[in-house]
């Protein structure tokens, strides 16, 4: 396990700092450092009577990590690509620039996807929210929430004009969220989904 805090002490503040900086392994300038106790010093200053003693912890830059993540996993997997990542509030966002993308994207996302979620379980050992992770590349999210809602209409269309339930193949979360979104407030049909992942299904029925 990396250690990223630690308590040290030192005749001066700045002298515990140096101490924290050497046991961390890093620079001054990616430390947050909160003073635990002042140095004190005896009468005309001439015995230490207490040594100051700080709690130093590493900045986390969620997007510098996420970046370094994805770029090696990009060269185990053999592929000439590079992240572009930024955090807005609580969703960090990732662009795949480079290429033959079209290798990353997989069949109906299912590589991207899966990127997306060692992403995600790596991410989560920095934070103590959970934060989502969206990546693109291409513009292939757009694309699918669109041929996907195509879809969720065309079916509900077919469920109205059979009165039968019909069952879609199965979807990551992601893609189950834009069905069930596009079809919730029609007022014949409504969505439900059914079995364990990876596996699970969305299947639209009339209300």
């Amino acid at each position: 396990m990396t250690l990223n805090s630690v308590e040290t002490t030192g005749k001066t503040i700045e002298e515990a700092i140096l101490v924290a900086v050497a046991q961390l392994g890093t620079k001054r300038e990616k430390l947050d450092i909160e003073v635990l106790e002042q140095p004190e010093k005896s009468l005309f200053g001439l015995i230490q009577k207490k040594d100051a003693r700080i709690r130093a912890t590493i900045k986390i830059d969620l997007v510098e990590i996420a970046n370094e993540y994805l770029t090696e996993l990009f060269k185990l997997m053999g592929i000439e690509a590079e992240p572009q990542t930024v955090l807005e509030e609580d969703t960090l966002k990732v662009e795949i620039k480079g290429k033959k993308i079209g290798v990353l994207i997989g069949k109906r996302g299912e590589t991207l996807d899966a990127v997306r979620y060692l992403l995600s379980l790596h991410m989560g050992k920095y934070m103590d929210d959970k934060i989502r992770v969206v990546i693109d590349s291409e513009g292939y999210l757009a694309q699918r929430e669109q041929a996907l809602e195509k879809l969720a209409v065309s079916i509900a269309h077919k469920v109205k004009k059979t009165r039968r339930r019909v069952m879609l193949e199965p979807m990551n979360s992601y893609e189950r969220r834009i069905i069930h979104s596009a079809l919730q407030n029609d007022p014949y049909v409504k969505t439900v989904s059914e079995g364990e992942e990876p596996f699970r299904k969305v299947i639209v029925v009339l209300k």
